[in-house]
């Protein structure tokens, strides 16, 4: 995993930094330094130095600046002509080009690679260090076709089969907030759906909440509100066999009932349960009341396993012991 450095006048880049962890979950190997009023030239480049020094010496580092040109930029170009086999510097910094560093160094360890990922990504107003980076690079692909998949499911015969005919859940999440950042960036980039699936009656009467969950769908991925009885039907539809699909739902009842009219889901994410009055905290991101521990121990019977966490970067928690700490079994 390579290291990554923010670095801008004032304390933006700490700001970015938090901002980054609260949606991918905290971070190693990420350093935040500011560039304040009353500091010159030296007392920034001793700042880059102290933060390159906290990482292993033989560890890949992309520096990410505010503004090509501007005082941290300088002082970490001075850096990298020192060591530019081991560094990279990308300017324009913002929180969505820091939420693709961060997910691309999972699958590099490259500084150049994630470099010349973000510029694919968003090359306007981004400009990178060495130069040769952004050759041969063209503007980013066109996002894939919206209706895509759907509409070729829709104009296939009912009993036409696609791959081997059986949809794929690389997630079931539990989420009172069902679609939002953390699952947008932090998840989606770790499972890699080409289909977000919002389970529930309640949504799926609503048009209001449907449309603010297509509207917050990542770029090139689809997301649709549908009831338990349809996720049922879609099981077993073979047109689908070519789907990855994210399901999210807001209560592990919906989890349950879905499981019931059939739909083969053998691990649960539960990622957020707000708390309400009645409910008790077992975690910083779920609460329980007595049905709801009713349900989990359903689903357990059942043979689901549960993955306790917020974000892909948290440590699974064990939750029987989080239930029984509070004395709920």
């Amino acid at each position: 995993m390579i290291g990554i450095i923010l670095a801008s006048h004032g304390k933006f880049a700490e700001g970015i930094k938090q901002s980054a962890e609260m949606i991918f979950g905290e971070q190693e190997n990420l350093q935040a330094v500011t560039f304040m009023p009353e500091e010159g030239p030296d007392d920034l480049r001793a700042h880059l130095l102290e933060a390159v020094e906290s990482f292993d010496d033989t560890l890949q580092i992309l520096f990410l600046v505010d503004l090509w040109g501007g005082s941290p930029f300088n002082q970490a170009n001075a850096i990298h002509e020192e060591m530019p086999e081991r560094t990279a510097i990308v300017s324009g910094l913002n929180l969505p080009m820091l939420l693709e560093a961060l997910g691309q160094r999972f699958a590099s360890d490259q500084v150049a690679d994630v470099a010349k990922h973000i510029l694919t990504r968003d090359v306007a107003g981004i400009r990178v260090k060495p130069e040769a980076l952004g050759e041969g690079i063209d503007a980013p692909a066109e996002a894939a076709n919206e209706e895509g998949e759907e509409a070729q499911v829709g104009t296939l015969k009912p009993g036409t089969v696609l791959g081997d005919g059986k949809i794929k859940y690389v997630l079931a999440r539990v989420d009172t907030r069902l679609l939002h950042g953390q699952v947008a960036t932090g998840w989606v980039r770790s499972v890699n759906p080409n289909r977000i699936i919002v389970v529930s009656d309640k949504v799926a009467k609503d048009d209001m909440r449907k449309s603010l969950i297509q509207q917050a769908a990542p770029s090139g991925i689809r997301a649709n509100t549908i009831p338990v009885s349809k996720l049922a039907e879609v099981d077993k539809d073979p047109r689908f066999g070519n789907t990855k699909a994210l399901l999210l739902f807001e209560t592990p009842q919906d989890v349950l009932a879905a499981i019931e009219a059939g739909v083969d889901i053998k691990e649960v994410n539960l990622g957020s349960m707000a708390h309400t009055k009645g409910k008790t905290m077992i975690s910083r991101s779920l609460s329980v009341d007595e049905e709801d521990v009713a349900t989990l121990q359903k689903l357990k019977d059942l043979g689901v396993k549960f993955d306790v966490r917020k974000v892909p970067a948290d440590s699974d928690e064990n939750l029987d012991k989080l239930l029984k700490n509070h004395d709920l079994i």
